[in-house]
């Protein structure tokens, strides 16, 4: 199986560490910026490390954009080079474009060239921490859409020595469990007879509403 290759455009806090966390899994990642100080600074960590206009295409087909699987625009406070490097590489063909947004303008613009995912990373950081803060048994939250989230929640003794099957989480609370981490195995899409411990972490899907109440009396 072809492994997946990635390009970075933009090398701020998040751009840069994305090119940190690809080079960790030691997977193939072009980091792109137009200063040359911050080029430099990612020269030993990405495969390829380019400083050059990004809004321009004769370039962006010279060091091989158009065969990258999956390119990240991450810049920080400019969101004219933002939208204009996510159109082009949209027009290039670049199979997967996801871009970060400063706000909700910049967003609805990325939205409409076509953007395949618009990221709000401070604003994902908030929600994520008040869903650990607020709540004993949820220790991870993942919005995936406005209605629709992954949770991590914590297995406590009401249901502990219970099957999947006896707990029926679907039919009484609309949500799945798509996963189950118990020290350090962890059991994807686990069977009807699977049963729960306590401690266990539930990788939880589902409607916000219905995981809420899923919390609240489920666990």
């Amino acid at each position: 199986m072809k492994r997946k290759s990635f390009a970075v455009f933009g090398l701020g806090r998040f751009g840069g560490t994305l090119v940190k966390e690809f080079h960790d899994m030691d997977i193939e990642v072009i980091a792109i910026d137009k200063n040359e100080e911050k080029v430099n600074d990612y020269m030993n960590l990405a495969t390829f490390a380019v400083c050059a206009d990004v809004i321009d295409e004769t370039i962006l087909n010279h060091i091989g954009i158009r065969n990258v699987d999956h390119a990240f625009v991450s810049f920080g406070d400019n969101m004219q080079s933002s939208i204009l490097t996510s159109m082009l590489l949209k027009e290039i063909g670049v199979p997967q474009v996801w871009a970060k947004a400063q706000n909700d303008y910049h967003s609805k613009v990325l939205k409409k060239i076509g953007v395949d995912r618009v990221i709000h990373p401070e604003r994902d950081v908030a929600k994520r921490i008040a869903h650990h803060i607020v709540s004993d048994k949820m220790i991870d939250f993942i919005e995936l859409s406005k209605d629709h989230s992954m949770v991590e929640i914590v297995a406590t003794k009401k249901i502990d020595g219970c099957s999947l099957a006896e707990l029926n989480i679907r039919a009484n609370y609309g949500c799945t469990i798509v996963g189950i981490q118990r020290n350090d195995s962890f059991v994807i899409s686990p069977p009807a007879d699977e049963v729960v411990k306590i401690n266990d972490i539930l990788i939880v899907i589902g409607n916000n509403k219905d995981i809420s109440l899923f919390e609240k009396k489920g666990v």
